[in-house]
Parts: C-alpha cells; sequence; structure tokens
C-alpha cells in the first residue's frame, strides 16, 4: 500500500533537476534535531525517494555516527563489497574507493546481495572543490524509460553478477567478507545462493543471479533494481576495460555483468542503460555539513569525478530481503 499522504514541513524546496533539499534550523545538535524529525525525514525519502537536508553542521565521524542511529533501524555491516572503505566509526563507512577523475554510474548499493540496505545515509564533512556530486534517479521512472522487449528479457532471467577477486583490484577477498578463512567463505557463499570456485592461484570466482526488477516494500512500485550497467565491462575506461582484460583475461575480470542465463550484455544495452539514467539524474552540490538519505530501492544514485578533497560518510539501514535466486523480486523489509 502507497504510505499516507502527509504535509510536506515548512522549509522544504522542490526544484525540477535536483533533489528535494530541506533546510534545518541549526540548534546546536544535530543528534536531537534528527531524532526530533526522524518520521518527517523517513517518510519524505519514501515519497521522493530521497531528501537532502542542509543547514544540520555535520563536522565529525562521532557525531554523524550518532545522527545515523537515530535514523535507522539498525546500521548494518557491508558485505560482498565492490571497493575498500575505511570505517570511521562502528558500520558508519568513508565513501567506495574509486578514482575521483572516474565517475560511479547510477547504481543500487548491493543490489546483488540478499539483504540489500533499503536506506542509505550520507553526510558530507567535506566538499571537494569542483564536482563529487551525488547524483540521484527515480528507478521506477527510469524502469518505465527503458525499452519493453529488454526489461522484460531481464525479468524473466535476472541478472549475473560474475567476480574474481584480487589484491589489486577493486575489494580484497578479506574486505569483501570480513574473513580470510576458506571454510567461513564458502559457507558465506552457501548461505547466500552465490556459486563459487577457488582458481589454482588461491584466487575466488564467484557468480550469483540476482532479480533486476524489485517491487517497493512500502509502495509496491516496480523499480529497475540492480547494478547491470555500474558493474559491467563497457561501463569502464576504455583504457582500463583493455589493461584488465590484457592482465586477468575476459573470463576473469575483477567484475563484469551478464543476462542471467550468462549471455553477455553488448556495450549498446550498457550505453543504453546509462544514457536512461543520465536523462533522469538530478544532482545538488554537496555543501559541507549536509545529510542525505536515499531510499535505496526507488533511487540510484552515483558519484561524479571531483577535484579537492572530499569526504563523504555512508550508512546503511533497513534491510530489505531478496529470494535466493529469483529472477524477479518481491523485497520483504527488516
Amino acid at each position: 500500500m502507497p504510505p499516507s499522504p502527509f504535509t510536506p514541513p515548512v522549509g522544504l524546496h522542490l526544484v525540477p533537476g535536483t533533489p528535494p533539499v530541506l533546510l534545518a534550523e541549526p540548534t546546536g545538535d544535530a543528534a536531537s534535531w534528527a531524532a526530533g524529525h526522524r518520521d518527517t525525514l523517513r517518510a519524505l525519502a519514501v515519497e521522493h525517494g530521497c531528501v537532502l537536508v542542509r543547514g544540520l553542521g555535520l563536522r565529525d565521524a562521532d557525531q554523524t555516527a550518532a545522527v545515523f542511529r537515530h535514523l535507522g533501524t539498525g546500521l548494518l555491516t557491508e558485505r560482498e563489497a565492490f571497493a575498500p572503505r575505511r570505517e570511521y566509526a562502528d558500520r558508519v563507512y568513508s565513501s567506495a574507493k574509486w578514482p575521483p577523475y572516474q565517475p560511479m554510474c547510477m547504481h543500487h548499493e548491493l543490489s546483488y546481495t540478499l539483504a540489500a540496505p533499503g536506506l542509505l545515509l550520507f553526510a558530507c564533512l567535506g566538499a571537494p572543490d569542483s564536482g563529487g556530486a551525488t547524483g540521484v534517479a527515480d528507478a521506477a521512472a527510469v524502469l518505465d524509460a527503458l525499452p519493453a522487449e529488454l526489461t522484460a528479457r531481464f525479468e524473466a532471467e535476472g541478472w549475473l553478477l560474475t567476480r574474481t577477486y584480487n589484491d589489486e583490484i577493486g575489494a580484497t577477498l578479506t574486505e569483501a567478507f570480513g574473513t580470510d578463512d576458506r571454510r567461513a567463505v564458502e559457507r558465506y557463499c552457501r548461505g547466500h545462493a552465490i556459486e563459487y570456485a577457488w582458481q589454482p592461484d588461491g584466487a575466488l570466482r564467484t557468480r550469483q543471479r540476482r532479480a533486476a526488477v524489485l517491487r517497493h516494500p512500502v509502495t509496491g512500485r516496480r523499480c529497475w533494481f540492480n547494478q547491470i550497467a555500474f558493474l559491467n565491462e563497457w561501463t569502464m575506461d576504455p583504457e582500463v576495460r583493455e589493461y584488465l582484460t590484457d592482465v586477468y583475461g575476459a573470463d576473469a575480470l575483477p567484475f563484469t555483468t551478464r543476462y542471467g542465463g550468462g549471455d553477455p550484455i553488448g556495450e549498446d544495452v550498457v550505453r543504453l542503460l546509462n544514457s536512461v539514467y543520465e536523462a533522469h539524474t538530478a544532482r545538488e552540490p554537496w555543501q559541507a555539513g549536509d545529510l542525505m538519505l536515499v531510499d535505496n530501492v526507488r533511487t540510484a544514485h552515483s558519484r561524479e569525478p571531483y577535484e579537492g578533497p572530499r569526504e563523504v560518510l555512508v550508512g546503511m539501514t533497513d534491510a530489505v530481503h531478496l529470494s535466493a535466486g529469483a529472477p524477479t523480486g518481491e523485497a520483504m523489509a527488516s
């Protein structure tokens, strides 16, 4: 059922091409303000897919962690990360480490796991000199804009993520699984519908099939929910793709995606997905002290290239549980 309508708070700015921005009255106690406005902020995230809160003046990791804990239903420990993060406080992370000159295209965080976060919390402690916005895109609108025959195939087959873990590109085995114990990794894979195979050099190669379309656990809206384009080889910078293919081989890339039946996804399809995302992107440059809530099912997000230091903290909460291996997804909020 859709959420009950409510009166938008005073200070909410809705401008086409930007995420909703809520101007907060600074009180000097951001955690108490977040606790008092928790229900409103969470309702805005469901209603609009995201909300950027400006004026709280977030300054450090401890303050940010307190705000995150008031807004969530229990912060999640990240597993199966595609890139390493720094942990600032218990389950409060840095943005994924990614070259600042390369964009991170639109994706839904951890959409290849069986317990993806339903709500993402971002806090900007330091804004870059230029660029670096966290763009957002409405996943229901993106689904509607994609060709019906393409989405029908992905709904029927799902999508396949293949990974080969190494110590050079992306998250290492230990960073992704929280352990380097082979038996523990194997238990995790078996419990999370991940096919795995140890390679002669000791590397781990995995495959997992997931749904590409998911019904929102609150509103019931069908959303394009995946990382098909983001983790595909055709989204990589051409020089990076060529280097990785030369070093690891086409069948052992650190990560890439396929149709759920195993067929490769063509460059034309990946370009189409990214162009539709771009057509539906809203963006607002970060200011130091900003807070942003993103409904991870309703809204895809990106990170644009930037110059200068950028410090954005991330919390993940409200786990959404997916059916193992199902090509079409029904989400259940925890």
